[in-house]
This record gives structure tokens, sequence and C-alpha cells, in this order.
């Protein structure tokens, strides 16, 4: 018998071998335990979470090479659904920018996957400037025909999915806020990382607090749309014909959370198009601040009233100028533009006088 053989060898040898046996043992648990075998905590995971899925129908990459869900397996993954002129999602970006910092030597990867509302979001050139703009270092996918968004099932922006070293969705977030809940969540698959790598936990764990960017509670007025495949109703007129052009005039009374139109004005699918050379609109809104998704092909010059006054140094918003006492904004590139900002919330009237035939509206957003 082979125990028997082993008995008769010399002392010595039967020392040698224990101490070469003890010096394996102890290399082999200097080493990583990086296991993504299917044991029992990811058969636990896997009757508890879905599966994150991949990127599919991507058509560019911004700030990376071309991505996989398996060339991401080890890491911490956050998915970020959004497109660069929506409100929701801009007021996000300052917290991921700075989880991105914290927390990508930890191991976390951010991928922002840009899925348009609008067609000119489609435009390669101009989500590469929004993400130049923004300052976003993070790999950006552009999602133009909704491949990944319908992977994910996906119906918001912005929408955040959480994704574990095993690439189960932990965690996900509809919409603006929680923050604090996502970035504990973004900790704790972190720690479990490091748990499964062995490594020391010298993670920064302050949570992110960006300064406050908007009075979300005190907005009474909801996103306005434009465009007969977008209009929520929200068009202070009747039957507005598809495609064609009407000469419109503001009426003698107005409601609030309509917009009213004066000029010729076209109802394009995602927009309206001033048609003729001036043109004006006219909206009784609930909220401090008031934004607006625009562009022209040639520029066009937006003159800005709140309640029936020019704007001054206090209340013209970011993107307007003052030009002989009065506040103007500049519309060319297709982007969100910060119209006015009131000293308090509550209704408020917007008048925007404008000329430059071309000039686009896409919504109206608020803050």
């Amino acid at each position: 018998m082979k125990a028997l053989n082993f008995i008769k060898k010399p002392f010595v040898t039967l020392v040698v071998v224990v101490l070469v046996v003890a010096a394996i043992i102890f290399i082999e648990m200097q080493k990583p335990i990086v296991n993504f075998s299917n044991n029992a905590t990811t058969e636990d995971k896997n009757s508890k979470y879905p599966k994150a899925p991949d990127f599919v129908g991507i058509d560019k990459w911004i700030n990376s090479e071309p991505l996989k869900m398996q060339d991401l397996k080890g890491k911490v993954v956050l998915v970020d659904f959004w497109t660069y002129t929506c409100i929701n999602c801009i007021r996000t970006l300052p917290y991921l920018k700075d989880w991105d910092k914290k927390y990508r030597d930890d191991g976390l990867v951010i991928v922002g996957v840009h899925s348009p509302e609008f067609e000119f979001e489609k435009n390669y050139g101009n989500v590469l400037k929004a993400v130049n703009d923004y300052q976003i270092k993070y790999p950006v996918a552009q999602d133009n025909h909704y491949g990944t968004w319908s992977a994910y099932q996906n119906r918001y922006w912005p929408h955040e999915f959480l994704i574990d070293i095993d690439g189960y969705i932990r965690h996900d977030n509809i919409g603006e806020g929680n923050y604090d809940e996502t970035e504990i969540m973004i900790q704790t698959l972190l720690q479990e990382r490091m748990k499964r790598l062995n490594k020391k936990n010298e993670m920064t764990v302050n949570l992110t607090q960006p300064p406050k960017l908007s009075e979300i509670g005190k907005i009474g007025t909801p996103e306005i749309y434009f465009g007969y495949q977008f209009t929520r109703g929200n068009i202070g007129y009747n039957n507005i014909p598809q495609d064609s052009v009407i000469d419109y005039q503001f009426p003698k009374s107005a409601a609030k959370n309509y917009v009213y139109l004066s000029g010729k004005w076209k109802n394009n699918a995602d927009n309206m198009e001033l048609a003729s050379n001036e043109g004006s609109m006219l909206l009784i809104f609930d909220a401090k601040k008031i934004n607006i998704v625009a562009g022209s092909e040639n520029r066009s010059d937006a003159y800005v009233l709140l309640d029936t006054n020019f704007l001054d140094e206090k209340t013209k918003g970011s993107d307007a100028e003052m030009q002989n006492n009065k506040s103007i904004v500049y519309i060319s590139e297709f982007k969100l533009y910060n119209l006015a900002s009131a000293e308090d919330g509550g209704a408020h009237i917007l008048e925007l006088q404008v000329g430059g035939k071309g000039f686009k509206v896409y919504t109206f957003t608020f803050g």
C-alpha cells in the first residue's frame, strides 16, 4: 500500500515534503480570489436578480473603444440612459461625473447610453460636442436605434442600472433623486468586489453633494412638447394641421400652462418651426427657471420678457445676454437654452420674441 511505503521513507524527507506543501498553500492563499463560476453565491443571485443585457445596436462610441459586458466582468458597472437636451439628465450629470472621479480607481465603470429623444440628437457631432461641453470623461455609447434601450426594456431619461461584478443588475433608479441611495449601493458593490479580490478597502465613503440645481417640488408646469408626434396637448389651439403653415395670433386671454403663438408657424413631427421672419411665443408657467430646447440652421435671435419686462442681471438665464438693456438669447446650436430665472417661484409670464426664419422649438422645461 502506498501509505505504508510512505511511512518507511526517512524522516527528513517527510519534513521536506511537509514544508513544500505548506509553501504551496501559502503562495496560493496570497493570490487574488477571482471566481466567476456558478458557485452558490451566483446561483443565489441568479434567483434574485436579472442579468444585465449587452450593449447592442450601438452606432458609435465616445471616450472608449466598443465595449461588451464580458469585457467589464469583474467591474462594477453603472449604465446611465440619457439624452443631452433632457433637463433631468443634465441635473444628474454632476453626480455621475463625481462618482466616476471618486470610484473609477476602485473598479467602477460608468457607461452613458445616449438614446435620442429628438431627430437632431442622433447627430454624432452634436452628441460629441455635448459630451465635451459637459466634460464627461466616461464612455458614452450612441444608441440611435434604441437597441440597448430596448434590451434593458427602458422607457425613461435618465435611468441608471447598477451592475455587480458577476453581471447582475442589483439596483436601478428612474429619474432624478435618490442619489445617496444609489451611491451607497455603488460603495456596497465595490466592497463586494474588494472582498472577492482580497483587497484592502481604502475607498472614499463621503457621499456626493453637488450644488443644489433645482427646486423640483415647486414646479407647477409639466414639460411642454411641440410637434404632432410629441405634443401632449399644451398648445393653446385646436386642430393644428400636420406639416402645414398657419398664421397665428395671441388670444385675448391666456390659460396657464398653454403655449400661444403669433406669426407663421409650421407644425413638424417633433417641433414647431417659425415660417415667417418674425414670430412670438407666450406662456404662463409655474416655476422659477424656464428652459427651451431649440435650434436654428441660420441664427435666430430671441428677446426674452418675464412678466412683461425684459430680464436684468438677476433674472436672465445663463444663455441670455444683455443688449441695449434688452435680454436676448442667440439661437443656433440645437440644444437646451436656459432663458430666465425668476427671483421667486410661482406663476410667471414668458414672452419670446423671435427674429429669424427657421427657428425650431422642441420643448419648454422648468426648474
